[in-house]
Protein backbone atom coordinates (compact mmCIF):
# COMPACT_ATOMS: atom_id res chain seq x y z
CA UNK A 1 0.00 0.00 0.00
CA UNK A 2 2.95 2.57 0.63
CA UNK A 3 4.38 1.44 -2.32
CA UNK A 4 1.06 2.67 -4.05
CA UNK A 5 0.86 5.68 -2.47
CA UNK A 6 3.92 6.26 -3.84
CA UNK A 7 2.81 5.62 -7.10
CA UNK A 8 0.19 7.63 -6.76
CA UNK A 9 1.95 10.49 -5.47
CA UNK A 10 3.88 10.50 -8.70
CA UNK A 11 0.99 10.23 -10.84
CA UNK A 12 -0.88 13.14 -9.74
CA UNK A 13 2.10 15.32 -9.40
CA UNK A 14 2.71 14.04 -13.20
CA UNK A 15 -0.50 14.90 -14.34
CA UNK A 16 -0.84 18.47 -12.69
CA UNK A 17 2.74 19.32 -14.40
CA UNK A 18 1.72 18.09 -17.42
CA UNK A 19 -1.27 20.86 -17.14
CA UNK A 20 0.66 23.50 -16.06
CA UNK A 21 2.83 22.59 -19.17
CA UNK A 22 -0.16 22.53 -21.36
CA UNK A 23 -1.18 25.86 -20.41
CA UNK A 24 2.59 27.29 -20.54
CA UNK A 25 2.04 26.54 -24.15
CA UNK A 26 -1.21 28.16 -24.69
CA UNK A 27 0.79 31.61 -23.48
CA UNK A 28 3.29 31.39 -25.88
CA UNK A 29 0.61 33.28 -28.27
CA UNK A 30 1.78 31.58 -31.07
CA UNK A 31 -0.91 29.44 -31.31
CA UNK A 32 -1.83 26.17 -29.33
CA UNK A 33 -0.86 22.51 -29.36
CA UNK A 34 -2.14 20.01 -31.44
CA UNK A 35 -4.75 18.69 -29.09
CA UNK A 36 -5.52 22.34 -27.30
CA UNK A 37 -6.21 23.25 -31.13
CA UNK A 38 -9.25 21.15 -30.57
CA UNK A 39 -10.32 21.71 -27.50
CA UNK A 40 -10.61 25.35 -27.68
CA UNK A 41 -11.89 24.88 -31.08
CA UNK A 42 -14.73 22.52 -29.40
CA UNK A 43 -15.16 25.05 -26.37
CA UNK A 44 -15.52 28.26 -28.37
CA UNK A 45 -18.65 26.52 -30.57
CA UNK A 46 -20.36 24.67 -27.58
CA UNK A 47 -19.65 27.27 -25.12
CA UNK A 48 -17.74 24.96 -22.37
CA UNK A 49 -14.25 25.93 -20.76
CA UNK A 50 -11.52 24.30 -22.71
CA UNK A 51 -10.44 22.16 -19.23
CA UNK A 52 -14.53 20.64 -19.58
CA UNK A 53 -13.82 20.36 -23.41
CA UNK A 54 -10.54 18.16 -22.15
CA UNK A 55 -12.25 16.05 -19.93
CA UNK A 56 -15.19 15.52 -22.66
CA UNK A 57 -13.05 14.87 -25.78
CA UNK A 58 -10.93 11.92 -23.38
CA UNK A 59 -13.98 10.32 -22.27
CA UNK A 60 -15.35 9.90 -25.78
CA UNK A 61 -12.02 8.58 -26.69
CA UNK A 62 -11.87 6.00 -23.73
CA UNK A 63 -15.56 4.39 -25.48
CA UNK A 64 -13.61 3.92 -28.67
CA UNK A 65 -10.04 2.86 -27.33
CA UNK A 66 -12.21 0.37 -25.11
CA UNK A 67 -14.66 -0.88 -28.25
CA UNK A 68 -11.36 -1.00 -30.31
CA UNK A 69 -10.03 -3.81 -27.56
CA UNK A 70 -7.60 -1.61 -25.61
CA UNK A 71 -7.41 -2.06 -21.99
CA UNK A 72 -8.03 1.22 -19.28
CA UNK A 73 -5.74 1.65 -16.20
CA UNK A 74 -6.25 4.09 -13.13
CA UNK A 75 -4.09 6.27 -15.49
CA UNK A 76 -5.89 6.70 -18.22
CA UNK A 77 -8.91 7.69 -15.78
CA UNK A 78 -7.37 10.50 -13.91
CA UNK A 79 -5.47 11.61 -17.19
CA UNK A 80 -8.98 12.15 -18.65
CA UNK A 81 -10.42 14.00 -15.47
CA UNK A 82 -7.03 15.50 -13.77
CA UNK A 83 -5.73 17.38 -16.78
CA UNK A 84 -8.82 19.20 -17.68
CA UNK A 85 -9.36 20.08 -13.95
CA UNK A 86 -5.73 21.50 -13.49
CA UNK A 87 -5.70 23.52 -16.37
CA UNK A 88 -9.38 25.44 -15.51
CA UNK A 89 -7.84 26.05 -12.00
CA UNK A 90 -4.58 27.31 -13.61
CA UNK A 91 -6.02 29.53 -16.36
CA UNK A 92 -8.36 30.59 -13.46
CA UNK A 93 -5.78 31.85 -11.32
CA UNK A 94 -4.00 33.77 -14.42
CA UNK A 95 -0.47 33.80 -12.78
CA UNK A 96 1.37 33.17 -16.10
CA UNK A 97 1.27 36.09 -18.21
CA UNK A 98 0.23 35.71 -22.16
CA UNK A 99 3.36 36.72 -24.41
CA UNK A 100 3.44 39.31 -26.94
CA UNK A 101 6.63 38.72 -29.24
CA UNK A 102 7.79 35.72 -31.49
CA UNK A 103 11.32 35.38 -29.15
CA UNK A 104 9.53 35.86 -26.14
CA UNK A 105 6.79 33.33 -27.18
CA UNK A 106 9.42 31.04 -28.57
CA UNK A 107 10.62 30.73 -24.78
CA UNK A 108 7.86 30.12 -23.47
CA UNK A 109 6.72 27.45 -25.64
CA UNK A 110 9.84 25.66 -25.07
CA UNK A 111 9.72 25.74 -21.49
CA UNK A 112 6.50 24.25 -21.96
CA UNK A 113 7.23 21.72 -24.00
CA UNK A 114 10.00 20.98 -21.93
CA UNK A 115 7.52 21.07 -18.56
CA UNK A 116 5.24 18.44 -20.84
CA UNK A 117 8.09 15.73 -21.15
CA UNK A 118 9.10 15.89 -17.45
CA UNK A 119 5.50 15.39 -16.18
CA UNK A 120 5.50 12.48 -18.43
CA UNK A 121 8.26 11.01 -16.88
CA UNK A 122 6.54 11.04 -13.92
CA UNK A 123 3.44 9.80 -15.43
CA UNK A 124 4.15 7.28 -16.93
CA UNK A 125 6.72 6.33 -14.63
CA UNK A 126 4.35 5.68 -12.07
CA UNK A 127 3.64 3.04 -14.19
CA UNK A 128 -0.69 2.84 -13.76
CA UNK A 129 -1.26 2.79 -17.44
CA UNK A 130 -1.28 5.02 -20.81
CA UNK A 131 -3.63 8.25 -21.16
CA UNK A 132 -6.52 8.26 -23.65
CA UNK A 133 -4.94 9.81 -26.64
CA UNK A 134 -1.70 7.73 -26.30
CA UNK A 135 -4.26 4.51 -26.15
CA UNK A 136 -5.99 5.78 -29.20
CA UNK A 137 -3.06 5.74 -31.04
CA UNK A 138 -1.69 2.11 -29.77
CA UNK A 139 -5.26 0.76 -30.72
CA UNK A 140 -4.85 2.39 -34.35
CA UNK A 141 -1.30 0.99 -34.66
CA UNK A 142 -3.03 -2.19 -33.94
CA UNK A 143 -5.80 -2.54 -36.03
CA UNK A 144 -3.87 -1.08 -39.05
CA UNK A 145 -0.22 -1.82 -38.87
CA UNK A 146 0.51 1.30 -39.14
CA UNK A 147 3.68 2.93 -37.64
CA UNK A 148 3.39 4.22 -34.21
CA UNK A 149 4.38 7.64 -35.84
CA UNK A 150 2.37 7.67 -38.34
CA UNK A 151 -0.45 6.53 -36.26
CA UNK A 152 0.30 9.66 -34.10
CA UNK A 153 0.59 12.21 -36.84
CA UNK A 154 -3.10 11.21 -38.22
CA UNK A 155 -4.82 11.25 -34.53
CA UNK A 156 -2.48 14.99 -33.98
CA UNK A 157 -3.41 15.59 -38.03
CA UNK A 158 -7.31 14.82 -37.80
CA UNK A 159 -7.49 17.51 -34.38
CA UNK A 160 -5.56 20.38 -35.48
CA UNK A 161 -7.84 19.80 -38.61
CA UNK A 162 -11.12 19.78 -37.17
CA UNK A 163 -9.94 22.50 -34.16
CA UNK A 164 -8.95 24.89 -36.90
CA UNK A 165 -12.23 24.42 -38.81
CA UNK A 166 -13.96 25.55 -35.49
CA UNK A 167 -11.71 28.27 -34.95
CA UNK A 168 -8.77 26.66 -32.83
CA UNK A 169 -5.62 29.01 -32.74
CA UNK A 170 -3.33 27.34 -35.11
CA UNK A 171 0.24 29.59 -35.93
CA UNK A 172 3.46 28.63 -36.26
CA UNK A 173 3.26 27.52 -32.41
CA UNK A 174 0.87 24.46 -33.29
CA UNK A 175 3.88 23.35 -35.47
CA UNK A 176 6.38 24.18 -33.08
CA UNK A 177 4.58 21.74 -30.49
CA UNK A 178 4.02 19.24 -32.88
CA UNK A 179 7.32 18.79 -33.90
CA UNK A 180 9.29 20.35 -30.76
CA UNK A 181 7.63 17.68 -27.92
CA UNK A 182 9.82 14.73 -29.89
CA UNK A 183 12.83 16.39 -29.23
CA UNK A 184 12.19 17.69 -25.50
CA UNK A 185 10.86 13.74 -24.32
CA UNK A 186 14.13 12.31 -25.73
CA UNK A 187 16.19 15.08 -24.06
CA UNK A 188 14.14 14.56 -20.74
CA UNK A 189 13.82 10.76 -21.04
CA UNK A 190 17.78 10.55 -21.77
CA UNK A 191 19.31 12.83 -18.92
CA UNK A 192 16.95 10.70 -16.50
CA UNK A 193 17.93 7.40 -17.71
CA UNK A 194 14.07 6.65 -18.01
CA UNK A 195 13.21 3.86 -20.85
CA UNK A 196 9.32 3.71 -21.19
CA UNK A 197 9.98 0.45 -22.60
CA UNK A 198 10.77 -1.12 -18.85
CA UNK A 199 7.95 0.52 -17.40
CA UNK A 200 5.30 -2.55 -16.24
CA UNK A 201 1.70 -0.95 -16.98
CA UNK A 202 -1.20 -1.91 -14.97
CA UNK A 203 -4.71 -2.54 -16.07
CA UNK A 204 -7.76 -0.69 -14.07
CA UNK A 205 -8.58 -4.61 -13.03
CA UNK A 206 -4.60 -5.49 -11.89
CA UNK A 207 -5.17 -2.44 -9.50
CA UNK A 208 -8.31 -2.82 -7.84
CA UNK A 209 -7.70 -6.39 -7.41
CA UNK A 210 -4.28 -5.49 -5.56
CA UNK A 211 -6.19 -2.91 -3.67
CA UNK A 212 -8.86 -5.34 -2.23
CA UNK A 213 -5.94 -8.03 -1.37
CA UNK A 214 -3.93 -5.26 0.13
Amino acid sequence: MNNFGKRMSKLIFGLFLYALGIVITMKASLGFAPWEVFHQGVANTIGMSIGNVSILTGFVICIFVVLMGEKLGLGTILNMFLIGIFMDRILALNVIPAMGGFVSGSVIMLTGLFTISFASYFYIGSGFGAGPRDSLMVAIERKTGLAVGISRGIIEGSAVLTGWFLGGPVGLGTVFAAFGISFCIQAVFSLLKFKTTLVKHETLGVTLQSLKSS
